[in-house]
């Protein structure tokens, strides 16, 4: 009750707390502005999901032994690559601040000094995961399951020595959603995961589970370089 006289008391004694209708309508810029980002975002997210069932069914083509032990490497790999991941988010956040002010200097400076932290960071990572793949599979799969830590032991020292290629591609959605650029992290996320199923099942054709291992950094790099070439243009013609 006494919550309530306060709030009511700030009311009536300051007019700079009234709410009025006037402060309650509907800007539909901002209702738009909302939707295209959130429509693209949800797009994004949905062919990353049919990406990675795609590539999921393809797996279990392979047999049990196939299936536990990307079900296990997966684990491990999510895990490994969730730090770069929030350096995306942070570079993101720095970006847009930026951006909106028109500080497009400080903008490269730290996209410098982001794009060096997240490659050392994930070239240290893919060192720590190629060491010791052997005991991080043993975390999920029994010491006795040869095969299947064997299978697993491939994907990560595969996958995993190119973690800065993942590391890259998070900056990069991070840049351009942060520039007003959503549509451009959806065709990034196209590149990726197109060309992961697409050579996945070309490679595993040909060469077995080990071509779906590395159908995912190519996916990576091709999306990183379309990413990149685009990030230069705009600054070129920004600074013209």
């Amino acid at each position: 009750m006494a919550s309530v006289q306060s709030v009511d008391s700030q009311n009536r004694f300051c007019p700079y707390l009234r709410v009025s209708r006037r402060h309650c309508r509907v800007k539909w810029r901002s209702v738009r502005e909302i939707a295209g980002f959130s429509i693209l975002t949800c797009l994004q997210q949905s062919v990353m999901n049919f990406g990675i069932l795609m590539v999921q069914g393809l797996v279990n083509s392979f047999g049990t032994t196939v299936m536990a032990a990307f079900a296990a490497a997966v684990k491990i790999d999510t895990f490994a690559y969730l730090p770069v991941q929030d350096f995306g988010n942070a570079y993101s956040t720095f970006v847009a601040q930026n951006h909106g002010a028109g500080d497009h200097g400080r903008i490269r400076a730290g996209t410098k000094q982001a794009f060096i932290i997240s490659t050392a960071f994930s070239v240290a990572i893919s060192a720590l995961v190629f060491a010791f793949a052997r005991l991080l599979m043993l975390i999920f799969i029994d010491a006795n399951e040869t095969a299947v830590l064997l299978a697993g032991i491939k994907y990560l020292r595969i996958e995993g020595a190119f973690y800065f290629g993942i590391g890259c591609l998070f900056l990069l959605y991070g840049y351009f959603r942060a520039v007003q650029r959503p549509a451009m992290s959806v065709v990034l996320t196209v590149i990726s995961l197109g060309t992961r199923v697409a050579l996945a099942y070309i490679l595993s054709a040909k060469i077995g589970e080990i071509g779906i291992w590395m159908a995912i950094p190519i996916g990576w790099l091709l999306a990183d370089a379309t990413g990149l070439i685009t990030m230069f243009k705009s600054r070129r013609l920004q600074k013209q």
